[in-house]
């Protein structure tokens, strides 16, 4: 996994949740049609460690287990969001680690890949918590709502657009992954690694248990977590991968205009000028920013998935750079 000669182009590469499929049978197929492009990048001369969303994945798992839990109370516990997005970075990673082992069996490659159940820790303190803005988990109706709100008063609920009323909880900014050091470990022995899962699992100091790590129901934006990840990891190279081959302006109108390559403060301008999706394409441009600003020669590039090699060799993407 390395280049012929010096140190391999470190690369952290984060597939978008909803490039993975709403269904395990969805997920199988779409990660298998993704492993090739994958090992395409590692030819080039680059070790990767792969991220990724896990939003539809994590709302089945918390749906199943409250349906689970409401017909059959006394059999079946609810489950909380940290648990669940425990298990979707287990499920989601033993799916990209078949298929990325099923594309080197057939390529006579003999890499090793490894999933990691990350933590995030954040700061119990951060403003977020103050005004929870994540919807989670099912609709419910006002009766169900208060009877969760009795349940569990820390708990705050939102009316979300006539729909019903849903839980929601924080989204805090990423402070330090837990398992940097188990990260590097396995990149310094040649593994492929698939890491920090729908952001991470967000995780607190509890000073009453001599500051062990529990869990919090958050919801850590993913592209911050990717951003993290490849600084805490030394990366060269931050590939954000989505549905479009470009970042545009204008975007959806007669005058949308690809762009092939930024600086960090033309990406900033058009920023502020709201040209990007609050909650699509502009949090991925923050992370790139952030990236690019932590250290000269820091290169985030915004793609497609189907276009991450080309990407990679300059021939597609958005890059954005200091």
């Amino acid at each position: 996994m390395s280049k012929p000669y010096g140190k391999p182009n470190r690369v952290v590469i984060a597939l978008g949740g909803n490039a993975l499929g709403n269904t395990p049978e969805e997920q199988i197929e779409k990660v298998r049609a993704a492993a090739p492009t994958l090992l395409r990048v590692i030819e080039q001369g680059n070790e990767i460690i792969i991220t990724h969303g896990n939003g539809p994945q994590v709302g089945m798992i918390q749906n199943a287990f409250a349906a689970a839990h409401k017909d059959e109370p006394g059999k079946i516990p609810a489950m909380d969001l940290p648990e669940c997005g425990a298990m979707s970075q287990g499920y989601i990673g033993y799916h990209l680690q078949q298929a990325i082992g099923a594309a080197m069996h057939k390529e006579y490659k003999r890499w090793h890949v490894a999933t990691v159940v990350t933590q995030i820790e954040v700061d119990p303190d951060d403003e977020a918590f103050k005004n929870p803005t994540k919807p989670i988990g099912a609709f419910m109706s006002r009766e169900e709502a208060d009877a969760e709100l009795a349940k569990h008063p820390d708990w705050s609920v939102v009316e979300d657009s006539g729909r019903g009323w849903r839980r929601v909880v924080a989204s805090p900014e990423p402070k330090k992954i837990v398992e940097a050091t188990s990260i590097l470990n396995l990149l310094d022995n040649e593994f492929i690694v698939i890491a920090c899962g729908g952001g991470g699992i967000p995780v607190v100091r509890d000073y009453a248990d001599k500051g062990a790590y529990k869990g919090v129901a958050a919801v850590i934006d993913k592209d911050m977590g990717g951003e993290l990840l490849a600084e805490d990891c030394s990366a060269d190279t931050l590939v954000l991968l989505t549905a479009v081959d470009h970042v545009a302006v204008n975007f959806g109108k007669p005058d949308q205009r690809d762009l092939e390559d930024l600086t960090v403060e033309e990406a900033k301008a058009y920023v502020a000028e709201g040209q990007f999706g609050k909650g699509s394409m502009e949090p991925k441009v923050k992370a790139g920013i952030k990236f690019a600003e932590s250290r000269p020669g820091r290169v985030c590039i915004i793609g497609s998935l189907e276009k991450a090699a080309e990407a990679m060799a300059g021939i597609s993407g958005t890059r954005i750079h200091d």
